[in-house]
């Protein structure tokens, strides 16, 4: 009963069921090994099941039973609809639909902030999914960006910020935000960099949105660490699931659809 129940909460979850096939692999590994000195192990086998829509053609009515009332619960929480996408999008690099929306939404949030950055930046491996043409609910925001990343901003010098975006084309693109416009080799070495139709002055200071998790210097962006005059508010009103939803609301009660597309603000030469 149980095995039933927790195969009815991953059907909808490829992802996960392949991580349990890969674990019953293994420890039924480690569980032949460790057995006592009279046991040798002659061979592992598995099996791969696939749990999908086929199955909900003859449901458990137990394990049916058993999640309704959860399930009540998680679709009252994830199943309000936040607004509307104008096409499927995804996060690919260099440059994406998607990733270039998320470092835009960073960039429209700042407002609320007092603050006017030139620039934000959205990390491709902070995007955990896509998102399908139509309705947007709250479990579809919460899936594109589920962990626990909060809004912050800093001022890099040109020089900096230079190093910056070659560490973002190093690492094959990040999600930038509109204006800017940066040149990469195949090799991912920065040819060239402009903000705002503007070369980058190293003398000059600029603005820039980005996540907590990326000021830290992660993700390979280590330029972060050296921002100055930080503001990161630690409150979890200001994570980037809430501020993708204010975005979405906004559109949606404008009764516009959100619309992104590539392009050119990270090419390959």
């Amino acid at each position: 009963m149980r095995l039933a129940v927790f195969l009815y909460f991953c059907s909808n979850k490829p992802l996960i069921m392949k991580k349990i096939l890969l674990f019953v692999s293994a420890f039924g590994l480690v569980a032949a090994s460790s057995c006592s000195s009279g046991y040798q192990l002659k061979g592992v086998e598995r099996s791969r099941i696939v749990v999908d829509s086929r199955y909900d053609a003859t449901p458990d009515a137990g394990a049916a039973a058993f999640v309704a009332p959860y399930k009540r619960v998680n679709d009252s929480i994830m199943g309000p609809v936040v607004g509307r996408v104008a096409h499927d999008m995804r996060a690919a690099a260099p440059e994406s639909d998607l990733s270039n929306l998320l470092a835009d939404i960073l960039v429209w949030a700042a407002k609320d902030y007092g603050e006017q950055p030139v620039l934000g930046v959205y990390n491709m491996g902070g995007i955990r999914a896509a998102l399908s043409k139509g309705e947007v609910t709250y479990g579809d925001v919460l899936d594109v960006a589920p962990f626990e990343n909060r809004i912050c901003f800093l001022t890099l010098t040109g020089e900096h910020l230079m190093e910056l975006f070659a560490q973002i084309v190093g690492a094959g693109g990040e999600g930038v935000s509109q204006g800017t416009e940066l040149v990469m080799t195949k090799d991912r070495k920065l040819v060239s960099a402009r903000l705002h139709g503007k070369e980058i002055d190293p003398a000059a200071k600029y603005r820039v949105t980005t996540i907590n998790y990326l000021l830290e210097g992660n993700d390979r962006m280590l330029a972060f660490r050296k921002g100055t005059d930080i503001i990161a508010p630690e409150d979890p009103s200001n994570n980037t699931r809430f501020l993708i939803m204010n975005y979405f609301r906004d559109k949606h009660a404008k009764g516009e659809e959100v619309d992104s597309r590539v392009e050119g603000r990270i090419t390959i030469q």
